[in-house]
């Protein structure tokens, strides 16, 4: 039976100043900052087609989890899996994320899509927006680093 949960689709773009293979390495590294599986207080995570992720994050005291599975990993251009949390109510949306020279740098597009059109779906823009953002300074710190 087909669900009528109406859905929205998320997508953020940045321009990350480093090379394609090393954002999309960096995605896939639990100690970077800026990726989920950083903040993870628990992680099980095994990045291959088919491999699970498990991840519980603490927030105001609440344990927070968000499991998925791998399903399209394409070095380095195109990374896909499914994802489940509180706030998708447990429905299993998909997020893609696809790395593409741009310039000096990365044009990296994060897409969210089949997210339940309420707070909580609508809240993980917030959500990747942040860890975006930490990744950008990440990067371009350890760019800095290298250069300066």
């Amino acid at each position: 039976m087909k669900s009528h949960t109406k859905t929205i689709e998320i997508n953020l773009e940045r321009v990350i100043p480093a090379s394609v293979d090393d954002v999309f390495n960096a995605w896939l590294d639990p100690k970077v900052p800026g990726t989920l599986w950083n903040y993870a207080k628990e992680l099980i995570f095994d990045p291959k087609v088919g491999g699970l992720f498990y991840v519980l994050v603490l927030s105001d005291e609440r344990r927070i989890a968000h499991y998925g599975r791998f399903t399209q990993i394409d070095r380095p251009g195109r990374i896909q899996h499914t994802f489940v949390s509180p706030n998708t109510r447990g429905l299993e949306s998909v997020v893609t994320v696809t790395f593409r020279k741009k310039g000096e740098g990365t044009l990296m597009v994060l897409r969210h899509e089949g997210l339940p059109d309420d707070d909580g779906g609508r809240g993980h823009e917030d959500g990747w927006s942040f860890f975006l953002g930490r990744l950008e300074e990440h990067l371009a710190g350890a760019r800095a680093q290298r250069t300066g």
